[in-house]
């Protein structure tokens, strides 16, 4: 079956191009130093992005896997901060793990809510996160708002995250909110130094850490 192309010689088929791409991506970076799960973190990331230069880019505190895999083991909820992140968080390991995923940036109380106090939408959506969930985890990869707020929730005993995942884009807020949340010790923590991140790359995250909690690297 592997030999099937398409018109143009591509491959077709999704383990195979997967396959092959980290092929490549061994060749493009030396992961050698990494754990594992450490690898296979970078690696997603690296495979969702097609970007290298995020070798040294993402960052984690230490108990970031343990923390992770222990809530994904346990079907801790997982909370994204807009619907591209959750998009991509895959549906079907998370069901695997009795994990549901959960988005409340489109919300009605909380498009109302923000409106009448005029915070963005992100800000009223991780508040009403905190306020239905213990121990999720949170992924952020848009809404540095969210992330700042999130850590001000924690501060304030209104929130008890298991893992933050924090890789928000962008030029306003993006790399400082990354910072503040990377400055935390008393949180279990994924991110990205600067600017770059994005949904993909929170996904990718998630994913990776739902690998490692099925035994898989």
């Amino acid at each position: 079956m592997s030999e099937l192309k398409g018109r143009w010689g591509y491959d077709i088929r999704p383990d195979e191009i997967e396959k092959r791409s980290f092929e490549i991506i061994d060749t493009l970076v030396d992961l050698s130093h990494l754990s594992p799960r450490e690898k296979a973190l970078v690696g997603r990331v690296i495979h969702a992005t097609g970007d290298p230069s995020f070798l040294p880019l993402v960052k984690w505190s230490g108990g970031a896997f343990d923390a992770a895999v222990s809530a994904l083991s346990g079907g801790a909820p997982i909370v994204t901060d807009v619907e591209m992140a959750r998009s991509g968080v895959s549906k079907v390991r998370a069901a695997k793990f009795g994990s549901e995923t959960f988005c409340y940036i489109s919300d009605s109380g909380v498009v109302e809510d923000a409106r009448e106090r005029g915070v963005t939408r992100s800000i009223a959506a991780v508040e009403k996160a905190a306020r239905m969930h213990t121990g999720a985890i949170y992924v952020f990869g848009n809404a540095p708002t969210a992330l700042f707020r999130l850590l001000e929730l924690v501060d304030e005993g209104k929130a008890k995250p298991a893992v933050i995942v924090g890789t928000v884009v962008g030029f306003v807020g993006a790399a400082e909110s990354k910072d503040a949340l990377m400055e935390r010790s008393d949180l279990e923590w994924i991110s990205v130094k600067g600017n770059k991140g994005g949904s993909n790359v929170a996904a990718a995250c998630v994913n990776a850490l739902m690998k490692a909690a099925a035994g898989e690297v």
